[in-house]
């Protein structure tokens, strides 16, 4: 994850703004991007928390997919994520399939589909991906100016460092908060917790957020 965030300090923002400009995308205000048959869940930064929560102190959730489990069952997790409605849809999609927040939505919602991830290719080299669900969604090789361009580029390089940023805060605060606490992983507990929940259960979790964790239950209803 520090080498990722490492690739990303030293990709040239510029470069990244041409690709941008060639590939053109234009949403067209579909919400496919606003629901899990496109996005399994929006995670926020915790610059969105603090924001959104001001206003809607009661859409924000444990993010999916928990990192972690002690030994007495109680899970860990890197961030908070917003809810769904049915299960299915993001809490602000209104029912003309606009965005009830638009003006202030989450950061990653407005650099969306834009993205900078590093993977391995099958050679095992390190690549950049720029773009997700491509084709799926909205328009593409619609005319940018180099200026919008290099905004777009901007944003989703700040996006994604950020998250890089709280995600490593999040293992470095976890691996100290385990060994002042005399805490430790135990797979099976992880397992045993999940069915739990899995099976509708509310569970305990430590969130963490603006540097610190913060204690709260979660059951699966809540997604």
């Amino acid at each position: 994850m520090e080498e990722e965030r490492a690739l990303l300090e030293e990709y040239p923002v510029d470069e990244y703004a041409e690709i941008v400009r060639e590939t053109g995308f234009s949403c067209t205000c579909c919400g496919r991007c606003c629901t899990k048959e496109v996005n399994d869940h929006v995670f926020l930064l915790d610059d969105d928390v603090r924001r959104i929560r001001e206003v809607h102190p009661d859409v924000v959730v444990p993010a999916p997919y928990f990192e972690a489990c002690d030994q007495n069952g109680r899970f860990y997790v890197s961030g908070y994520a917003l809810k769904t409605k049915d299960g299915n849809v993001c809490t602000f999609l209104n029912e003309s399939g606009r965005c009830r927040i638009y003006a202030d939505r989450p950061l990653i919602c407005r650099v969306y589909p834009y993205m900078l991830h590093s993977e391995r290719n099958a050679s095992g080299k390190m690549r950049m991906c720029h773009i997700s669900g491509l084709n799926t969604h909205g328009e593409y090789n619609v005319p940018m100016t180099p200026e919008e361009a290099l905004g777009v580029a901007e944003e989703t390089a700040c996006y994604e460092k950020a998250y890089l940023d709280q995600q490593i805060a999040f293992f470095r605060a976890l691996i100290f908060l385990f060994e002042k606490e005399g805490l430790r992983y135990v797979r099976r507990t992880y397992d045993l917790a999940m069915r739990d929940f899995c099976q509708g259960d509310a569970v305990p979790i430590m969130v963490f957020c603006d540097g610190r964790f913060e204690e709260t239950v979660v059951s699966r209803e809540m997604y």
